[in-house]
């Protein structure tokens, strides 16, 4: 069989997971803190059918002849870019400027970090994302304000006040911010968060302004990072990418039809 009939069959599933990663991405253009994701590839292995020699005297080098067998997936990244901020003016809206990640915990202690920063209260006045994780703060516990506070405001550094009953200016603790020596090999764990993976270093604590994490903005929200033109026109490359390679299964199977009609 022709070579090339696999190496299109291999072009083309490249490029269908180069449609379904810019799929994800304009799925999550609206999602607050989303980080969106790049394909990129390589060779496979190439079969040599004469090797290269060196010069020898008078007569000059060959190089070697090798033919390609096709792509493969080389990396599928997670482009850990700033997002625009959007202004929404609720005081539980968080987002983080520059580097670092919020922790929040699920019901057994797992930790989890996100930069998507809408908080709310549950019914007990702890902060919770919208998947009901708790925000953590210094001490790893979770901050909490009283309901017969009156006022309340979180600083750029994290550190949360609030005015008591009695009219008196409380401290509620400090948000705790992490850093990674790679965010990029932080793994996606659903409902934007990610988990500590094996290549992207141990979480490093910190707090807003600290070890090179960035300010906490009270009042506005991260957006995702998808640009829209760049998406469609990377859609644009995959689509011919896509036809190009079916292309080429058409032409390996025209060739092998006059090779079948050889005999007749």
């Amino acid at each position: 069989m022709l070579r090339s009939l696999y190496s299109g069959i291999s072009g083309m599933k490249n490029f269908q997971t180069k449609l379904d990663v810019i799929g994800n991405n304009i799925a999550n253009v609206n999602t607050y803190g989303f980080k969106k994701g790049r394909t990129t590839f390589s060779d496979l292995i190439s079969q040599t059918t004469a090797g290269a020699t060196k010069p020898d005297g008078a007569q000059g080098g060959i190089n070697a002849k090798q033919v390609g067998l096709g792509g493969q997936v080389a990396s599928i990244d997670t482009i850990h870019t700033q997002g625009s901020m959007q202004t929404t003016g609720r005081v539980l809206d968080l987002a983080i400027s520059g580097e670092g990640y919020f922790e929040v915990k699920d019901a057994s202690g797992a930790s989890f970090y996100t930069r998507t920063g809408n908080f709310y209260f549950d019914g007990n006045r702890d902060i919770v994302n919208s998947s009901g994780q708790k925000l953590t703060i210094d001490g790893g516990t979770t901050p909490q304000i009283p309901v017969d506070a009156q006022s309340f405001s979180i600083g750029t550094d994290g550190k949360i006040s609030y005015v008591d009953a009695a009219g008196e200016l409380q401290e509620g603790g400090q948000i705790r911010m992490f850093t990674f020596d790679n965010p990029e090999g932080l793994d996606k764990a659903g409902g934007n968060t990610f988990q500590v993976s094996g290549n992207s270093g141990e979480a490093k604590e910190t707090f807003a302004g600290e070890n090179g994490a960035g300010s906490i903005n009270s009042g506005y929200l991260e957006m995702s990072n998808v640009d829209l033109s760049e998406e469609f026109t990377e859609m644009i490359v995959a689509q011919r990418g896509f036809q190009s390679n079916t292309k080429i299964i058409t032409t390996s199977d025209e060739i092998l039809q006059e090779l079948v009609n050889l005999k007749r």
